[in-house]
């Protein structure tokens, strides 16, 4: 039972119905023409444990329509009027969790089992409620409690199909999207790329072939466009197969530090801490903090070192870039697309960045990134 956003848990509902139940058959029983003695007390027993024995309805259906079957034959043969009630719950219980064939089987049993009882029986209350609940379970309420079972089990499997179907058309439409964007850099990029990759190792080449010196610029252009091309490779597989190994992340950063050396710029990496498994989200923005930290401070003609502090906490990672800068003041960049996109990544982990000059000079870049229940 639901109500707004709360829910009332299935045993509370369940247990709650098996105390009703079990209350009207012991009133209705016992209001009743009824024997006494040990028989008025063993079926005031079984009265009552039919109608407790729904507490376990949903959790064990079969067993519970056996119980409340078996109990309806001892309290009717007993000589109590009270009508099946438990017995028609679980049937519908059973019904409805697709146990049709098993129910109705077992239905079958109980009416056999009640005609045997009154053959057997010489009370003639228990013959005329033998008679009664034959006729009011076979022609009315057994019908009514299957039929309603079976109608409630139909329409929640129509729910759970048009569930999947939801489902099914929103990744389908994902994939879609992934496949136009896909398409979208592929027509775009690719190409650009491509010609920036070519041109730079032919510009190596013939400088190697003259025997002139190739200058660290060039170099670094060449290792750019390499590794940018490897980069939209990755990213146009991952967008057309989910199943792709995922983006570069913390295992990556080694490499990435090595290549900026290349470039002229003396680059460090220091781990602290206990290094450990973290999110792939917080692993994947780790990596382009460094990545993007470190292709600024190679355009900063004032930079010639940076240090790379990757940084372990109990309860996060702290990501952290330093570049010393010739110049007493370094004035703070322009935020770019590359300064805001790193704020977006770390504010979508709910974390901190702190992106600054350094009093010392230079500029140093920080984030505060949380392991715990990162997206």
């Amino acid at each position: 039972m639901k109500r707004g956003r709360f829910a009332v848990p299935a045993g509370v509902t369940d247990g709650a119905t098996a105390l009703a139940v079990a209350a009207l058959m012991l009133g209705t029983g016992l209001s009743g023409p009824h024997p006494s003695g040990g028989r008025e007390l063993l079926g005031s027993v079984l009265l009552a444990a039919g109608g407790l024995a729904l507490g376990a309805r949903r959790r064990a259906p079969l067993v519970v329509l056996a119980i409340t079957g078996l109990c309806a034959v001892g309290y009717l043969g007993a000589g109590f009027e009270a009508l099946a009630v438990s017995y028609l719950v679980a049937v519908y219980t059973s019904v409805r969790a697709g146990h049709r064939s098993v129910t109705l089987a077992v239905s079958v049993g109980l009416l056999i089992a009640l005609h045997l009882t009154a053959g057997f029986s010489h009370d003639w209350v228990a013959r005329e409620v033998v008679t009664q609940a034959r006729h009011t379970l076979e022609l009315a309420w057994l019908i009514a409690a299957f039929a309603a079972g079976e109608a409630v089990r139909q329409a929640e499997r129509r729910a759970d199909e048009a569930e999947r179907t939801r489902e099914e058309t929103a990744l389908r439409r994902a994939d879609e999207e992934r496949l136009r964007i896909a398409r979208e850099l592929h027509d775009s990029l690719t190409h650009q790329i491509s010609v920036i990759k070519v041109q730079s190792e032919v510009a190596v080449h013939v400088a190697r072939r003259r025997g002139e010196q190739v200058p660290e610029t060039l170099l670094a252009i060449q290792q750019a466009g390499r590794e940018a091309s490897r980069e939209l490779r990755a990213t146009l597989e991952a967008l057309r197969d989910d199943d792709t190994a995922p983006p570069p992340g913390l295992d990556h950063v080694p490499d990435l530090v090595k290549s900026f050396q290349g470039t002229g710029l003396e680059t460090t990496l220091t781990v602290e801490g206990h290094p450990r498994a973290v999110p792939d989200a917080v692993s994947r923005t780790a990596y382009r903090i460094v990545q993007e930290s470190l292709t600024n401070v190679a355009r900063h003609a004032s930079a010639t070192t940076a240090a790379v502090l990757i940084d372990y906490r109990p309860d996060g990672l702290r990501v952290q870039v330093d570049d010393d800068g010739r110049s007493t003041v370094h004035p703070a960049p322009t935020p770019g697309l590359g300064l805001l996109g790193m704020r977006e990544r770390v504010s979508a982990l709910g974390g901190r960045l702190r992106a600054e000059p350094r009093g010392a000079g230079g500029f140093t870049v920080q984030a505060e990134l949380p392991t715990e229940e990162a997206p």
